[in-house]
């Protein structure tokens, strides 16, 4: 590893801390709204099966079957790649690159 890029991480270490101890001036913080998935909408727009969406997205199926029926909403990291999902159907194929 370059002395510059253990400097770097040194910094971002030193920062991190800092911002955890309560330091908050000079820091940004980016929130961004994720909207309600529409689970069924999003799986059709891709023309993926059930069972090719789940594996494509990395969710049992079973998973996806609750987000489908309404018993579970899917949060977290989850969401956010649905919502991208939603405004770019072959997102997962074209950046991880299957296919």
């Amino acid at each position: 590893m370059s002395r510059e890029a253990f400097n770097r991480i040194e910094q971002g270490l030193k920062e991190a801390l800092a911002y955890a101890q309560g330091a908050r001036e000079g820091y940004v913080v980016h929130e961004v709204e994720v909207p309600d998935p529409e689970v069924p909408a999003i799986r059709a727009r891709t023309g993926l099966s059930q069972a090719e969406f789940a594996r494509s997205i990395g969710v049992k199926k079973a998973t996806l079957l609750n987000w489908e029926q309404g018993r579970r909403k899917p949060d977290g990291p989850a969401r956010v790649l649905l919502a991208l999902i939603a405004k770019e159907p072959g997102i997962v194929r074209r950046v991880l690159g299957k296919g």
